[in-house]
């Protein structure tokens, strides 16, 4: 009660950090944008320049190697010289000491060293500039928005009327973003619009700033878009769009700001760190300022998303999933049969009171878990309250012991074990003799250490016929392990890919969907012989096995960069994760007007029949009112039944998906 009374009266945490802290610097923002409306347009955009040219001073001296300058003639070696005594005489203000640069190799390589020694204090001397600066810069990127008002520009092949200058609430969100925060902003409250702020700050060091969207289209569309008003103050506009040459992509980056998607801006790393053999093949420059547009959306729900280039295996294995897909079919089509008995089992025990039957209901339900984790049976139990906790008991009881035994000898009743969570199948005993029961070392990997030493201690044996029989233990083992790998792919084709959920067939070819966005990923593979078993799965031509070059995970390129700020209309129900991970906390910014919007709860259903009804009638209401409606579901397999739904009920719609 106390606690909830001294909210009430001095706000929450976030509340009195824009009381406090940004509200006295938006106050000052505007005292100097109102000025600014009396100064001439040259004058305005003058201080860009200024500030620069101040910040240029801080970027790393770019010269040749030792070598190079050595063997360089008098006149090339008097413009180098030129040039570092330039930047020397701009730093010496600060850095008194600094010598004065001759025309010489001795003296460029002791300016060189100088200028290393000094050049640690950079960051902070950067960072202290822009934060003094920022009520000034600030106030110019609104002034410069009023004066653009009315003008005409361009994006794509239409054109649009600049309307827009900050509010206040945008420039807290601003300040926010400079920061190293994240930004939650509920919807139309102007997002892309509060980006330009920290962007053109940030982006006066020279460093060059990467605006990360969730589409190639927003990329494009807010490089155009805000990129009116970043040329406008004298700034460059880049953008990287799928399947650019290295060439265009590298002008992009040396742009002052660089619009792009995060897989776009992951895979220039990988190519730069993974595949470039020179400097000059590179095409990304520093990772100094990153803003993400729905960072919640990339630094937490595909934060571990690997981004993965491969090229093809020098070893082919595809007649490997040909040859076995027939036997893994008959395998899963037994564990069918066996997950559906269980199901009669536990549907029989559960009728009963008595307290072994209960147990032996689990019992049956778990072991499902385990090995059908979708049995259609085993779903509907699990939407029963009462039958749910069995399972959860039942579950808990086998984990609490330290030795697993009970786990063990459970799994070995089946032919194999599904784990949704991990994306992994692990074939059981009883599998591996139902697979090969002629033959029961068939999935044994061979120890070869102690293969070799025993070929060794045979004194009846040759050197050539050693060596021989070891080739052929070698061979047996790689054979062993082919066979060992697709096998488990198969199994996790067959229980864990759904077609129409994680991938669609078009053409003749399996295409992934992206989890996120339910589009269709067109040339995107799965790596490590996944995509060939899926394909084998589904009767379609196989391709090439791939190989992987070099890959990275999204939250781990964003670690890279020296500031993060982000934006998004939910971002507060992970503050926790942000925290941890990134180490950015979260400032929601109130709305600039009043919100009128209801915001209803959710709503939680028993089971998806009666989940799908509830839909339907929502859209029902809404089209009698005369409301368009849009529906999102989380595959294309929802969207169908949802559609069916919707047919059933003569509603008109059209559906739009991966396929």
């Amino acid at each position: 009660m106390l606690k909830w009374t001294l909210q009430k009266i001095v706000g929450n945490k976030n509340e009195r950090i824009i009381k406090k802290q940004l509200t006295p610097i938006v106050a000052k923002i505007n005292n100097i944008e109102e000025a600014l409306r009396n100064e001439s347009e040259e004058e305005v955009l003058g201080r860009t320049i200024k500030w620069q040219k101040h910040l240029h001073r801080y970027l790393a001296l770019d010269t040749p190697t030792k070598r190079f300058i050595e063997s360089m003639d008098s006149e090339d070696l008097a413009a180098l010289a030129d040039v570092v005594e330039e930047r020397m005489a701009s730093l010496r203000d600060e850095y008194p000491s600094l010598p004065k640069v001759e025309a010489t190799a001795e003296s460029i390589e002791a300016a060189k060293e100088a200028f290393s020694n000094i050049e640690d204090g950079f960051d902070q001397k950067r960072a202290d500039y822009l934060a003094k600066i920022l009520p000034e810069a600030y106030a110019v990127v609104k002034n410069a928005a009023r004066r653009l008002c009315g003008t005409e520009i361009q994006l794509g092949d239409s054109t649009t009327e600049w309307n827009m200058v900050h509010f206040d609430v945008q420039l807290v969100g601003g300040v926010a973003l400079h920061r190293g925060m994240i930004a939650e902003m509920m919807t139309g409250e102007g997002k892309t619009l509060v980006g330009t702020l920290p962007v053109y700050l940030n982006a006066l060091t020279g460093l060059g700033i990467h605006v990360v969207t969730v589409n190639d289209y927003l990329a494009s569309r807010d490089s155009e878009w805000m990129g009116a008003l970043y040329k406008y103050l004298g700034l460059s506009v880049g953008c990287i769009e799928n399947m650019m040459p290295p060439h265009i992509r590298r002008d992009q980056y040396l742009c002052d700001i660089t619009y792009g998607t995060n897989s776009e801006f992951g895979f220039d790393y990988l190519r730069d760190n993974g595949m470039s053999s020179s400097k000059e093949e590179q095409v990304q420059r520093s990772h100094y300022f990153a803003i993400i547009d729905e960072v919640d959306s990339v630094l937490i729900d595909e934060a571990r998303t690997p981004l993965i280039i491969s090229g093809p295996s020098t070893v082919s294995n595809t007649e490997q999933y040909v040859n076995h897909k027939g036997m893994i079919d008959q395998l899963v089509k037994k564990q069918n049969a066996l997950c559906n008995e269980l199901a009669n089992e536990a549907n029989k025990a559960l009728e009963s009171d008595d307290e072994e039957d209960q147990e032996h209901a689990g019992r049956c339900l778990f072991k499902i878990k385990l090995g059908q984790p979708r049995n259609k049976q085993l779903m509907r139990h699990m939407q029963e309250p009462d039958t749910r906790r069995l399972i959860d008991k039942t579950e808990l009881s086998f984990y609490q012991d330290a030795q697993k035994k009970e786990l063990y000898k459970i799994k070995e009743e089946l032919y194999f074990t599904i784990d949704e969570k991990a994306h992994d199948a692990e074939l059981m005993d009883l599998g591996r003799k139902t697979l090969s029961p002629e033959d029961p070392d068939a999935f044994v990997l061979l120890d070869l250490a102690t293969e070799y030493a025993e070929i060794d201690a045979n004194v009846d044996l040759s050197d050539a016929q050693k060596l021989e029989q070891k080739d052929a233990i070698n061979q047996r083992l790689d054979e062993t392990s082919q066979k060992v790998h697709s096998i488990s792919q198969l199994l996790k084709a067959y229980c864990i890919y759904e077609k129409n959920e994680q991938y669609v067939v078009v053409d003749n070819k399996v295409t992934i969907v992206d989890e996120q966005t339910g589009r269709q990923m067109e040339g995107r593979r799965w790596s490590d012989g996944l995509h060939q078993a899926i394909e084998a799965k589904e009767g379609v031509s196989i391709e090439r096995e791939t190989q992987t070059y070099a890959t990275i995970t999204i939250q781990n390129y964003f670690r890279l960069y020296q500031k993060l700020g982000g934006m998004t209309g939910t971002a507060e129900t992970e503050a926790a994760e942000f925290h941890d991970i990134y180490n950015l906390d979260v400032l929601p910014i109130p709305t600039n007007k009043p919100n009128t919007r209801e915001d209803l709860n959710d709503q939680v259903f028993k089971t998806r029949r009666e989940k799908y009804n509830a839909v339907v009638n929502k859209i029902a209401e809404a089209q009698e009112k005369g409301q368009p409606v849009l529906v999102g579901t989380a595959s294309v397999d929802a969207s169908e039944t949802l559609s069916r739904l919707l047919q059933r009920a003569r509603i008109e719609h059209k559906v739009l998906n991966a396929k």
